[in-house]
């Protein structure tokens, strides 16, 4: 009996909502409220290592409580206003069958919005952005569903609830929406702002957070114990206000405080299971997320392919700190990965700054701080606090400075001519990948041509970013007598002004001149994405990323390039990028045609030449809609002469959609607007046909 009643009253649940205009308008709203916040997360992720499923997950998840609110607030709403409550609980069935039938009517309407939301999401990503659905299967988004259903299973139990606590449904639905949204949300944003240090100590809002693990496939005991006990405590809420209702104007006093005592005690319980559940909270990770997510790009294998001697690395960190497990699972897929690239063994340790007094000790004398990696070799360490962020690029840079170390460490940057600094932290300046050449081994040095006669010995490379007046010529003579004698030079040009420079460049093989880039693709209307790369070493590891200049300057072999001369003397000239059919990045050397014996003696020059000195300012690199980064480091470690060790590419787990600016806008107006649209009106009719019925 009892379960034909939950089954009864679930379709009854069911048929109702789905003659109301507000279930249109909940569900409509939040798939195009979903969509718009996943088209904004895929471009301000694109280029990261997150995954698909996290980013639908949290997109869809700050919109569940609303959606609850809106489905939920007639169930029992509608019964008291129209008086039906008193015929219902005149039958005799028990209160909670009611509840729990309701309950799992907005229950199952709101997991059907939540399959919608996936479905067109999924349909419209595949048609503008077919990369991102490669090798995404319906076992990828599981764990993020589950999670979402846990949420949403909470939010609708609440919802149910405040409808029985009153006839007004828009009241219901606003009380909801307070308590689910506002109150936890205003309580997070509080503690953030007026305690100290909030954003370090109190971090994420725990239920965009729990839906970011749930995607990730990170499991907690603690948070799936959470969600369960408050929804049953909400529905045993709910089931003794229905009660209350029956024996309305006839329970004594003594019955209503026993009931009022029973749903505090019920709150209160629930308080104190998930609270102890938090406490002895224990995780299961599924092999999805994160273990893609930090899997070795093919520039971390070929750095540790190359080193020799060994690498220790030690995790500096608290065993209970919450970081201690995704790091730990970091740095045993680097030992694995040492392992099989066939180079020498990563020796991998652990010190609890607490429990490992002597180890933690001899660390801190070494100058190495707690909650760090410590990468060492010999007398060599380089130390990576674990909060700045553990990513491949900063574990490639460690083990190359520890145990590759350039051997020529300086790289100079020209002063005196409007060239853009990399000591400069605004957004016009270079010092984020200055810090990047430090990480790598490098140590970054102003050089003034104009009083500086003597460039250092030990210069990798100099590196001309973006002059804006023209070089003198006893400057681009210091220069020349330089390239010369085999050095290494890269110039970041944003237009072709300086006529001392051309001129140097066309002595050695590149001609710059001004085009036009009409109709290339786009990302913010004013640049220009260049994803057609050559087959050079530079380039090899960044085929199918997209590199985004602003208005570069095109290149051409110049005479000295194009005339045949003895081998030692020819210049090579080879193209790196391009837009259209003109180069925007060349690389030209002189000496690649000598023998290997002959060219341990004789440094070839190399010059490589980009027509554009904005694309590795700091306010580009922090777009992660590219890989310019990656670029220009590839091409710093071709001229200091590191060769396959740096191939840093991209990582091939890292979430790139491929999408220029013209297709994200199809992208969010298709996901958010027409599909959201059409549905609407779709169910508008349906309601409209049921409603005449």
């Amino acid at each position: 009996m009892s379960s034909t009643v939950v089954a009864v009253t679930l379709e009854r649940t069911i048929g109702f909502s789905r003659s109301l205009y507000t279930s249109v308008l909940a569900f409509a709203g939040f798939m195009a409220a979903s969509a718009a916040l996943l088209a904004l997360a895929l471009e301000s992720a694109e280029g990261t290592a997150t995954s698909l499923a996290a980013l639908w997950a949290t997109s869809a998840s700050p919109f569940l409580p609303a959606l609850a609110a809106l489905l939920g607030m007639d169930t029992w709403s509608d019964e008291r206003r129209s008086g039906r409550i008193e015929t219902l609980l005149s039958s005799p069935v028990r209160e909670r069958d009611l509840v729990l039938g309701k309950f799992l009517g907005v229950w199952t309407i709101s997991i059907f919005s939540i399959v919608a939301f996936h479905l067109s999401s999924a349909m419209a990503i595949a048609w503008y952005a077919p990369r991102l659905m490669s090798g995404q299967g319906m076992f990828s988004f599981l764990p993020a569903f589950v999670g979402l259903s846990l949420q949403v299973a909470l939010w609708c139990a609440i919802s149910v609830m405040m409808s029985a606590m009153t006839r007004n449904a828009a009241l219901a639905a606003s009380f909801t929406i307070a308590l689910t949204v506002a109150l936890p949300r205003g309580v997070w944003w509080a503690m953030q702002q007026w305690v100290g240090a909030g954003r370090t100590l109190f971090g994420e809002m725990p239920i965009d957070a729990h839906a970011y693990d749930f995607a990730s496939g990170l499991f907690s005991s603690g948070t799936i114990i959470f969600y369960l006990v408050f929804t049953f405590a909400a529905l045993f809420v709910t089931s003794k206000v229905v009660a209350s209702l029956r024996f309305s104007g006839r329970g004594s006093l003594s019955l209503k405080y026993s009931t009022f005592v029973s749903m505090f005690l019920a709150v209160a319980f629930a308080i104190s299971i998930s609270s102890l559940a938090m406490r002895l909270d224990f995780t299961a990770e599924l092999p999805i997320g994160h273990s893609d997510e930090w899997a070795a790009s093919a520039r971390t294998k070929s750095i540790l392919s190359e080193a020799r001697g060994g690498v220790e690395i030690t995790l500096f960190l608290s065993r209970k700190d919450p970081m201690f497990r995704p790091t730990a699972h970091i740095l045993r897929a680097i030992a694995s990965t040492a392992e099989s690239s066939g180079g020498e063994r990563v020796a991998l340790k652990y010190v609890d700054p607490v429990w490992d007094i002597g180890p933690a000790e001899r660390l801190v004398r070494a100058g190495a701080k707690s909650s760090s990696v410590v990468f060492s070799r010999g007398s060599k360490m380089e130390v990576v606090p674990v909060a700045s962020g553990l990513d491949d690029r900063t574990i490639a840079a460690a083990i190359r400075k520890v145990a590759l170390p350039p051997s020529r460490r300086t790289i100079c940057w020209t002063s005196g001519h409007g060239e853009a600094s990399f000591e400069s932290y605004n957004n016009f300046g270079m010092s984020d990948i200055a810090r990047d050449l430090v990480r790598e081994g490098y140590r970054n040095q102003v050089l003034e041509l104009s009083r500086d006669s003597h460039i250092p010995d030990d210069a990798a490379l100099v590196i001309i970013s973006g002059a804006r007046d023209d070089f003198a010529r006893i400057e681009t003579g210091r220069l020349d007598a330089y390239l010369r004698q085999g050095g290494r030079l890269m110039v970041l040009m944003n237009s072709t002004d300086s006529e001392a420079l051309v001129s140097l460049l066309s002595t050695w093989g590149v001609r710059p001149a001004q085009a036009e880039f009409s109709g290339a693709k786009t990302l913010s209307g004013s640049d220009v994405i260049v994803d057609a790369f050559g087959g050079h070493a530079i380039t090899e590891p960044l085929q199918n990323s997209q590199v985004v200049f602003e208005n570069p300057v095109a290149f051409f072999p110049s005479a000295a390039a194009e005339s045949s001369i003895a081998a030692a003397d020819r210049i090579e000239f080879s193209e790196l990028a391009k837009v259209g059919q003109s180069a925007v990045a060349v690389v030209a050397e002189r000496g690649s045609g000598l023998g290997e014996d002959i060219a341990h003696a004789i440094r070839p020059t190399r010059v490589v030449v980009i027509g554009d000195a904005t694309f590795i300012m700091n306010a580009q690199l922090s777009a992660r809609a590219n890989a310019n980064r990656d670029f220009f480091l590839n091409a710093v470690a071709y001229l200091a002469g590191t060769g396959g060790i740096a191939k840093p590419g991209e990582s091939p787990y890292a979430l790139v959609s491929g999408m220029d600016r013209t297709a994200r806008m199809k992208f969010a107006a298709t996901s958010s607007v027409a599909v959201p649209l059409a549905i609407a009106l779709v169910m508008c009719a349906m309601v409209a046909i049921r409603r005449r019925c």
